[in-house]
């Protein structure tokens, strides 16, 4: 059965490839920044490309932090990607002539790399948790990267009790400095690479959660 995906256009960039891609695996996509079809739609994917801050106001524009927390709070799912996985938590350090919050979804602050070479470009291996979902197959493989912020901590308590099943699955990996590179969080998903841009291992994981809506 196919799948209902809304990319979500709020005048990020250029958001074809991730059109393509999810196509490619399979997915019926709409690329609009409709509220109503980004609410009803099996699955929400949220780009993000350049500065936090211009993607807030786009997303805040067009009723992105609205739509994200109605999703999940109705156990809808939602895939962010590169700053579409940055504007999921509290805020970001990213210079601008204010500070501007995050959606909030998740606790901590995006903070730039302290590497070598930065923006972080290229091809990297992930450390992937036990029993990852999104990461089925290509839990040894690299995936592309393209930024010079980033969360390194995961801030969130893990649950207790009957809940711990149900803890985040926290994936990492490294330039210069251990930093955060995808959450698996029930319905809501991120990743800071672009499995779009990623080859055969980033078609693969779109497809893992394509097949999961």
């Amino acid at each position: 059965m196919s799948r209902d995906v809304v990319v979500l256009d709020y005048g990020s960039g250029n958001i074809r490839s991730a059109v393509r891609a999810l196509e490619h695996v399979g997915a019926s996509v709409t690329l609009t920044g409709d509220p109503e079809a980004a609410l009803a739609a099996d699955g929400l994917f949220v780009p993000g490309v350049g500065n936090f801050h211009a993607c807030m106001a786009g997303l805040a524009a067009a009723r992105g932090p609205l739509i994200i927390g109605r999703r999940v709070a109705g156990g809808r799912p939602v895939l962010g990607v590169c700053v579409g996985m940055q504007v999921l938590f509290d805020g970001s350090a990213e210079p601008s002539g204010a500070p501007v919050p995050g959606v909030g979804e998740w606790p901590g602050t995006v903070t730039r790399l302290h590497a070598p070479v930065v923006p972080h470009m290229g091809w990297s291996e992930v450390e992937v948790p036990a029993g990852s979902e999104l990461f089925a197959g290509v839990e040894s493989e690299r995936f592309y990267f393209v930024h010079s912020y980033a969360v390194h901590d995961w801030e969130m308590p893990p649950p207790v009790g009957a809940f711990e099943a149900v803890a985040p699955k926290v994936t990492w990996a490294t330039h210069g400095e251990r930093f955060v590179a995808a959450v698996e969080n029930g319905p809501l998903t991120a990743t800071q690479f672009h499995p779009e841009k990623s080859g055969e291992a980033g078609l693969t994981l779109l497809a893992n959660w394509v097949r999961s809506l």
